[in-house]
């Protein structure tokens, strides 16, 4: 069974779910069978800004600059 991508039209929250292929469930929040099918990625996007900012982060708090490109360590300041 996929994965997809169900938005509730009450109470406006979106939610991945595991179900067969035609089935609409109803909403896990409100109980609402008004769930309208989005569209989902079919995989990962990789490094988002936040994932790199959150590991270049924690590289300088731990004393390394491993997430940083060769061109961008002189300009850092530990």
């Amino acid at each position: 069974m996929p994965i997809y991508d169900f938005h509730c039209r009450r109470c406006d929250r979106t939610f991945e779910l595991l179900v067969s292929i035609g089935a609409v469930p109803a909403c896990p929040e409100c109980g609402s069978e008004g769930m309208e099918k989005l569209p989902s990625l079919t995989a990962p996007q990789g490094k988002t800004a936040g994932l790199i900012a959150r590991a270049r982060a924690q590289a300088a708090r731990e004393g390394h600059f491993s997430n940083y490109a060769p061109s961008e360590r002189p300009r850092i300041k530990p």
